[in-house]
């Protein structure tokens, strides 16, 4: 009973960020799905083919080491990533299409 009671609380709780996340738009929802995250520098840009070439370190999460990818990626990420910028970013895998670049 104490079980049940508990699940109710938390799934109460819980109800207004699950209504959020849903209403945030699948920008948001992307970003908020996505997974693992880099660090790097962008190399370049390719607007019309939807991809952002980064030099990037260890990724963990993934087993990869550090080296240089070109990445599909979302349109709002390529209106962040500007050529020579250091950043961060993250990805959606297991597309690992970049979901979202935050200078640093």
């Amino acid at each position: 009973m104490k079980f049940l009671l508990a699940a109710t609380a938390a799934a109460l709780v819980a109800s207004p960020a699950l209504a959020q996340d849903a209403a945030a738009g699948p920008a948001a929802q992307a970003i908020a799905e996505a997974g693992p995250k880099g660090a790097g520098r962008i190399e370049s840009v390719d607007a019309k083919a939807g991809t952002v070439t980064i030099h990037h370190g260890p990724i963990a999460a993934l087993g990869w080491p550090a080296m240089t990818m070109t990445f599909k990626a979302t349109p709002e990420a390529l209106k962040a990533a500007r050529p020579g910028q250091t950043v961060s970013f993250t990805l959606k895998t297991p597309e690992n299409q970049v979901v979202a670049i935050q200078p640093r």
